[in-house]
């Protein structure tokens, strides 16, 4: 990798991170098509890459969230339990098995594009009234669980942050962003240490680019570290309204990204 490269990677995972960690979402999702078509990453590496992209990455927000006690609670560990598990067996998948990622990319689309945009609106109609919402039913820990084991699995095959379909499933049941964002921010490190960690085994047995890119990895991962940290201490700053209206906008671009990738 040389210094130029470098330099973009940093400077990407900065400005994303920036953007996505107020909301928990890690921003590796965004980074994906950028080293794939800007940084010139092969498949499969690109998996293990975004994977190493969240363990530098991860800190950061981890951090601030910590000393605002923002990762008690049973959140965090219902989700880790859950994607840690699924992350293993989405590696596995990924290099064993080899899915193409047009089905995944669909199924993405289908989920993203009609939540982000249900999220927009009705955070705006929430806004706009005057009288108190009633209060949303309560997910149970069996369900978060094996949702949060559903997107291990998919993190794992395809390299994406958790938090990019955990963040807007569950703050589409009515959870405070402020509660989901420090938990699925935790589930995206935990895993992508366990999948990094995986990848770099299965690489030792197997031929072909899947031991990840590890300078341009650190480079991204650095400046996620820093834009990490930036957005979670953004975030108690925001009010409410505007972190869903901000994961909603997320969730559509997520899932505009894949319906485009499908068209092309």
């Amino acid at each position: 990798m040389d210094w130029p490269t470098g330099l973009l990677g940093f400077a990407a995972g900065l400005l994303i991170s920036v953007a996505t960690a107020p909301v928990g979402v890690s921003g590796a999702v965004f980074l994906l098509p950028v080293q794939v078509s800007v940084l010139g990453v092969p498949s499969p590496a690109v998996t293990p890459t975004n994977l190493l992209y969240n363990v530098v990455a991860g800190p950061g927000a981890l951090l601030r969230h910590h000393r605002s006690g923002g990762l008690r609670g049973p959140l965090t560990r219902l989700l880790v339990l859950g994607t840690v598990p699924g992350v293993v067996v989405g590696a596995v998948i990924r290099v064993f098995a080899v899915p193409g990622p047009s089905v995944f990319r669909l199924l993405v689309a289908v989920l993203l594009l009609p939540l982000g945009g249900w999220l927009c609106l009705r955070t705006l109609h929430r806004a706009a009234r005057t009288a108190p919402d009633r209060e949303p039913s309560e997910v149970s820990p069996r369900t978060i669980t094996r949702l949060a084991m559903a997107v291990g699995v998919a993190g794992g095959i395809y390299g994406i942050g958790g938090g990019s379909l955990l963040g807007p499933i569950l703050v589409g049941r009515g959870m405070p962003v402020a509660k989901v964002a420090p938990a699925a921010l935790a589930a995206t490190f935990v895993t992508s240490v366990v999948g990094a960690g995986t990848y770099a085994l299965l690489s030792v047995t197997t031929t072909g680019d899947i031991a990840p890119y590890w300078s341009l990895g650190l480079a991204c991962g650095l400046g996620g570290l820093c834009g990490g940290y930036l957005g979670a201490r953004l975030q108690p700053r925001l009010p409410e309204t505007a972190l869903r209206l901000l994961l909603g906008v997320l969730a559509l671009g997520i899932g505009g990204l894949y319906a485009v990738q499908i068209v092309r």
